[in-house]
């Protein structure tokens, strides 16, 4: 595969993982984010901390620097804070998807053949990438799960609603006009 190709579809697919985070999160009052199903469980915003805290270890340097910076206390970010605002939280999320995507944006298909350090352990950037990309797809189900479990009202579907693959599949079928 064409290097420049995978890099836009590897951004794509983080936009995509993004995206779905925020719709499924506009469903759940913030009063709800802190809530766990059990106490093993992580809350959304353990989730949301935990995923921003990652992506800001991971992307800040994302060439020069071992991405687990030292700065970081992951242990932190899965216990949820007292008091925590919803738009300190929301601040924190934005910024760690800012530094992913600023990162990623920076590659060039030349970097692809570039290692790069995760806790000291080497990886060519297209594996560090996949890495991060099942990482979040892992968590941001999770975050999809709570927040359908926790949602207020009536569930909106994020992808195509329970019944609807017909009409889905047949619109999909349609030449564009």
């Amino acid at each position: 595969m064409n290097g420049s190709i995978y890099l836009a579809d590897a951004l794509q697919r983080f936009h995509e993982s993004k995206d779905t985070c925020d719709r499924a999160l506009a469903q759940v009052p913030f009063e709800q984010w802190q809530r766990r199903l059990d106490p093993e469980s992580n809350s959304i915003v353990t989730l949301m901390l935990h995923m921003s805290g990652n992506m800001l270890s991971r992307w800040t340097d994302f060439l020069g620097s071992d991405g687990e910076k030292p700065d970081r206390d992951r242990d932190a970010e899965f216990e949820d804070p007292a008091a925590v605002s919803r738009e300190a939280l929301l601040a924190r999320w934005e910024a760690g998807w800012a530094c992913l995507f600023e990162a990623l944006e920076g590659l060039r298909e030349t970097d692809l053949d570039r290692t790069v350090t995760i806790r000291s352990k080497p990886l060519a950037v297209s594996s560090a990438i996949n890495r991060q990309l099942a990482h979040y797809g892992y968590h941001a189900g999770q975050l999809v799960f709570l927040a359908k479990h926790l949602a207020a009202g009536p569930w909106r579907s994020l992808s195509v609603p329970r019944g609807g693959s017909a009409a889905f599949n047949a619109a999909m079928r349609k030449p564009p006009a």
